[in-house]
């Protein structure tokens, strides 16, 4: 896209960094015909919309090589490599290709089950089996490997009528005694249980407690003259109330989760993952992701019972079997607006592959809106039915073209797949870069919790531990997708926000996590927090991202996490004052405070009860020089504590600092690898030493530090030092974030983990009961799907003697 932008003549650019929403138009039609007759253009769009150059379509050589490869593995015994190459077979593999006169999909999911059946994987291989019956039902070994499957997940009825399908459908000698005999060992366990015992032919899902939940409260959309459109409340809503809960316009999975998450529910997909039929693009969960996904509801081969001479209970086995799939997760909200978002992608043209997240995102809306336009017979154009905010006159130029390259490119897209539905002109680009432009601020990433060790949830110790038993438990929020929901993009932000957003699959949730006022603003963080982030970097991460300066509670009060989230401490001996890098402060006549640096200029007011609240007192204490007013100094420059107004050499400070810092990550550096850190634990707790020498005591940088330590400890064996640790930590925590903030809950199950590890049942206990309070807050009746750490703290907590 680089070359095709430095071809825009200089005058094209110029109207294009000066253009308006209502001048759009007639610009994007000269840059559509400049970009016509270019051939270079020409060349762009062919590799993005050709499906002959077989980037992402079928190859049977390539399946084939795939199970080759899987093959040899499995003559090793190396199940895992096998699994993953047939998996890769899989992916590449033609519906309709065969192979030795079987259908060659069959087979290597066939394949696949084996292996997981020898890795211990039966709920996998048992779906495996079920795939290659739906597709061949009269495939022996797929209903043999599926007995055997069931047997060992103690189903005992259905592998015998499983192995009873097999020997009628076998033809060989051998190959009906080889059945002969399963059937025979199977019945004896079968007599010997009574029948059966956990059946597993459906997989079982946790059921939500949500019989308690309140319905969603009364919402009111307004317009304030500084925040523009946003949510209140029509009534009072107690803390931990769901607000709003709703599935996205449209969808798309983040790039750097496409081989682990499902590209259309988002959650994490299984061993026996499911690809496209039609191209190698997307994963899947499962079979009714796939379809909805294509919005393709595949027919379930019922083949032809007769023909096999089953009786009409083996026959009625048969037809259930093939019919059970597509199993729905609850995570997946009954009110999902049906919608084949990846159908227009599909084929094996490589264009949402390539093309920026955001933009393949706006090809998913724009799609939807066009289906939506093809059943209600509206002629308008689709995208100005949709009212979304944007920032246009404060893009750059930069952005600006890039934008307007990118709706040329994605128009051709579009096109190529929709014809004559869909107009190729410069008012359909307008409305498409217009409609990059609300995406861009109105978007929301779909986060989803995970465990630091993947799919178990817990960190086991390793070897060199000295107690077998001991783990951590700690998680991280990543981003796996990037979604648009219309009514979620009403709420505001806040830096100190009243409202917690979260995801069950795609879903959005919304939830107060204090006592909102009737009348009162419900507001969201769109992502930086006071405790998080300092106040200089979240306005600028605001300005740049959304194009507007943050005048939240947060941001227009002084508060402590800002006067020492990275601050340094005052070199005056028992001053507890905090010293700040590249900032002024002075007190204005309304007693309000300027901070200054050499890039902005913040007016905050001083909280009018910071004397009489415990978070006032630690302000009180950390600049009380400021908080005295008129009777001091007026001006405080950088480098001088805002106690005491004693100087510190902050330039160095700084590099002792960064020195400690980098030493102590070496330390984090060596528990990810799973190296033993016993040889230089030694050196990591002096660079602790040498950093809280340097820096405030309620430091972020101090408490990152003691947590990786605690961890350290923890893979030693030595909890008391580990419980130290991880407690200090949570204490520096504890004055930059409010009492239940998430952040706490977080650290608390660390903590929590330790003291299972430690033995301390008690303590753990108590622990957990916090967890629970400040986790129901945010989560409420969803707290088991969305952290099920906490119900394994409390099965670990029971285990303890």
């Amino acid at each position: 896209m680089e070359k095709l932008k430095l071809m825009i003549p200089d005058d094209l650019k110029r109207m294009i960094s000066e253009s308006t929403p209502e001048n759009l138009t007639s610009i994007c039609s000269s840059l559509l015909d400049f970009f016509l007759s270019l051939p270079e253009f020409q060349r762009v769009v062919e590799e993005l919309t050709d499906t002959e150059l077989g980037l992402c379509r079928k190859s049977k050589e390539s399946t084939l090589d795939f199970k080759r490869k899987g093959n040899e593995c499995f003559s090793k015994r190396d199940y895992v490599k096998a699994i993953n190459f047939y998996s890769q077979a899989l992916r590449y593999a033609p519906m309709d290709a065969e192979d030795m006169g079987k259908n060659l999909v069959a087979v290597l999911y066939v394949n696949r089950a084996s292996s997981m059946h020898n890795a211990g994987l039966l709920e996998e291989s048992l779906r495996d089996c079920d795939r290659a019956i739906a597709i061949m039902p009269s495939y022996v070994k797929a209903w043999f490997r599926r007995g055997k499957a069931s047997a060992l997940l103690k189903n005992y009825e259905g592998a015998i009528r499983d192995f009873e399908v097999a020997l009628h459908m076998e033809n060989s000698t051998s190959g009906k005694g080889q059945i002969k005999e399963e059937l025979e060992m199977i019945l004896s366990y079968s007599n010997k249980t009574h029948g059966i015992d956990n059946p597993c032919n459906v997989p079982k899902w946790k059921e939500m407690d949500s019989s308690a939940e309140r319905s969603p409260a009364a919402l009111l959309c307004v317009s304030t003259p500084s925040k523009g459109r946003g949510m209140t409340s029509v009534n009072d809503i107690p803390p931990g109330s769901l607000v709003h809960s709703e599935e996205p316009l449209a969808a798309i999975v983040n790039k750097y989760s496409r081989e682990t998450h499902c590209h259309f529910c988002f959650i994490e997909v299984p061993t026996d993952v499911v690809y496209c039929p039609s191209c190698t693009i997307p994963v899947y969960c499962s079979e009714l992701c796939q379809e909805q996904a294509r919005g393709i509801f595949i027919k379930k081969k019922q083949g032809d019972s007769i023909a096999w001479n089953l009786p009409v209970d083996l026959a009625k086995h048969v037809t259930d079997t093939i019919s059970m799939g597509n199993v729905k997760s609850p995570l997946q909200d009954g009110n999902y607006e049906p919608f084949p978002e990846h159908k227009h992608e599909c084929g094996g043209s490589p264009w949402s592959v390539v093309l920026p997240l955001d933009v393949v995102l706006a090809g998913r809306v724009l799609a939807k809106l066009i289906d939506k336009r093809r059943l209600s017979g509206e002629t308008c154009k689709p995208v100005q039915n949709l009212v979304l905010a944007h920032n246009y006159l404060q893009i750059p130029l930069k952005s600006k073209l890039e934008m307007h390259i990118y709706g040329v490119v994605l128009s051709c897209c579009l096109k190529h797949h929709y014809g004559s539905d869909y107009p190729f002109t410069g008012s359909s680009v307008s409305q498409l870069v217009l409609l990059l432009a609300k995406i861009k601020v109105n978007s929301m990433a779909v986060v989803h919790m995970k465990s630091l060790d993947g799919y178990r949830g817990f960190k086991k110790s390793i070897s060199h531990s000295h107690s077998r038993n001991a783990f951590t438990c700690s998680f991280e929020q990543i981003r796996v997708g990037q979604a648009l929901y219309l009514n979620g993009s009403f709420f505001n932000h806040s830096c100190q926000p009243n409202v917690h957003s979260y995801f069950l699959s795609r879903r959005l949730y919304l939830r107060t996590t204090e006592y909102v006022h009737g009348g009162y603003p419900l507001e969201i963080s769109y992502g930086p927090q006071v405790g998080e982030w300092d106040l200089h970097d979240r306005q600028e991460l605001l300005k740049e991202q959304y194009s507007f300066e943050c005048r939240c509670t947060g941001c227009s009060q002084l508060n402590l996490s800002d006067l020492v989230l990275n601050a340094f401490k005052c070199a005056k001996a028992n001053c507890p004052g905090a010293v700040t890098e590249k900032t002024f402060f002075d007190i204005l006549e309304d007693d309000s405070v300027q901070i200054s640096d050499a890039y902005s200029s913040f007016k905050l007011s001083l909280p009018a009860c910071h004397f009489d609240t415990v978070h006032g007192q630690y302000i009180t204490e950390v600049a009380s020089r400021l908080l005295k007013g008129r009777s001091a100094a007026h001006h405080i420059n950088q480098g001088c504590c805002l106690s005491c107004g004693t100087d510190l050499d902050i330039e160095s400070s700084s590099t002792v600092s960064k020195n400690a810092m980098i030493q102590i990550q070496r330390l984090k550096e060596c528990i990810d690898s799973d190296e033993d850190p016993q040889i230089l634990i030694s050196d990591f707790l002096k660079s602790l030493s040498i950093l809280r020498s340097v820096r405030h005591q309620y430091s972020k940088t101090i408490a990152q530090a003691e947590d990786i330590i605690a961890e350290a400890f923890v893979r030693l064996g030595e909890f008391g030092p580990a419980l130290q640790h991880c407690q200090e930590s949570i204490e520096i925590l504890k004055k930059l974030f409010r009492r239940n903030h998430i952040v706490i809950g977080n650290e608390l199950i660390k903590l929590s983990s330790i003291q299972i590890s430690a033995g301390d049942r008690a303590a753990a206990l108590s622990v957990i009961k916090r967890i629970e309070e400040i986790f129901s807050l945010y989560y409420g009746s969803h707290l088991v799907n969305v952290c099920p750490h906490v119900v394994r703290l409390q099965e670990e907590v029971i285990n303890l003697n």
